[in-house]
Order: C-alpha cells, then structure tokens, then sequence
C-alpha cells in the first residue's frame, strides 16, 4: 500500500466493522435462556441520569475488536457500557460489532456472566498460550484497560467487581452485593425476584434512592396501580364509575370492580 505524508489514521486504514466477521462459526450462539434474559435486564434498568442517552451504548454478546496490530482478533462480552460515544439515529448505522479503533472510546464497565466452561477466563486463572491471542482478563486489563470489570456467577449467587488501579484490577468489596457507580449516579447489585416470568437472582442496576430501576413492564403495573388508587378514592367521594372511568381513562369494568 502507498505510504501518505502524513501517514493516515487507523480509523482510514484498518477494517471497520463491515469488514470484520460478526460470528464465528465456533460459536454459533449463547449457551442457555439465561445468557438471553440477563443483558436485556442490564440494559432495560440501565438508565442513566448523569449521561444523555444518546451519548451511551450498550453491547450485549457483541464482538469487540481492540487491536490494530491484530485486527481479526476480538472478545465477545456478554455486555457492556461504552460512555461519550454517539449512538445510532438511523437502522443502517447500527452496530455490527465494536471496533475499537475506529470508535476511539473503550468501554466504561464489561459484566461477563460466569458459566462452568469460561470461570477460568473469566477469573483470569487461564495463561496466554505462545502464539495465540491474549486472554480476556489480559485484554480488559492491559489493552483496553477498562475501568470496571464485572462477574456475575448465578450458580454461587455471587457479584465480583474488580476496578482498575494502576495498571492491575483490584478486587472492591461489595457490602451486601452492591457497587454505587458515581460517575454513572447508578449502582449495581444482586436482585432476588421475576424477570421474563422466571424466578431467580438477577444482576440489574438501582437508584440513588436504593430503589432498583424499574422494567418497562413494570413501569406500566406501576401506572395502572397508581390510576385504580386514583379510582378508588374518587369512587369514596361519591362519583359514578362511569365518571371515573372517564376521567381517568379507564375500562368501565375495572373501576366497577373496586
């Protein structure tokens, strides 16, 4: 290839996302259900006060390409928060992977979730192997130098976090099984309840209230409690159920019912 003066960028030189594969034949999907429903809990209760969010992006089981030098090689988090990068306004635009060199911007935080065959990855128990790419651990420590690093292992019951201190993660302690991001005016920790009509423990994000960030579905049976509480108490100062069906827009039956 000719050489320019100046020499061009990387964002000009390497591939880009349309030009690295988005699946690897090797691993042709996610393991379980579990591995479905988790990161669309994270991203559902991801609601970030402190950061537009249109200035944030969410990777879930998503190549992440992080060499230039090697740009075939890539991890696949389970999920991720990359911060002050643009996100897609158009269909088109969307992501096929992240390419860290033409994005420019690392991720904020990876949440891997710890299954029988990656805990030694995973836990940065495994050594790089002599010619071979490095190791996970390796590559959100040293390359990428991510600032938080998450486990979650739903098997122990168990929320591990290490932060990046110099150049190594440092294990944080976790009182009660919660991290307070401050930068993100959002925590992280283990909830026990129903997610896709599964019961179990669950890693989602809460409040600077302590409350955990509510779903879309939950969201609604919040409003529909609140309006049939509405109805109750216009429905004790004496309005007919069809005028307070009315007012509050709701099914005739409903108010009837109370």
């Amino acid at each position: 290839m000719y050489q320019t003066n100046p020499p061009r960028s990387p964002q000009e030189t390497l591939p880009t996302m349309y030009d690295l594969p988005s699946e690897d034949p090797g691993e042709p999907g996610l393991p379980d259900e579990f591995h479905y429903f988790q990161p669309q809990l994270l991203r559902e209760t991801c609601q970030l006060p402190a950061v537009p969010q249109e200035q944030t992006f969410i990777g879930t089981d998503l190549n992440l390409y992080y060499d230039g030098r090697h740009p075939a090689w890539y991890k696949r988090p389970d999920w991720f928060l990359v911060l002050g990068i643009e996100r897609a306004q158009r269909q088109e635009e969307l992501r096929w992977s992240y390419v860290v060199w033409q994005e420019t911007i690392a991720p904020f935080l990876v949440i891997e979730l710890l299954s029988p065959g990656t805990e030694a990855e995973d836990l940065g128990q495994t050594l790089r192997e002599v010619n071979q790419p490095p190791t996970k651990w390796q590559v959100y420590e040293q390359i990428l130098r991510i600032p938080y690093y998450g486990i979650f292992d739903r098997y122990q019951n168990q929320f591990r976090l290490f932060q990046l201190v110099g150049d190594r993660y440092q294990p944080l302690p976790l009182p009660e099984q919660r991290f307070w991001f401050e930068p993100l005016q959002l925590g992280l920790g283990i909830w026990a309840g129903a997610y896709q009509q599964t019961e179990g423990s669950w890693l989602r994000w809460y409040n600077g209230q302590g409350d955990w960030v509510p779903t879309a579905a939950e969201q609604v049976r919040q409003e529909q409690a609140k309006l049939l509480r509405a109805a109750a108490n216009l429905l004790a100062t004496g309005m007919a159920p069809g005028q307070v069906a009315a007012v509050l827009g709701l099914p005739i039956e409903q108010v009837k019912a109370l």
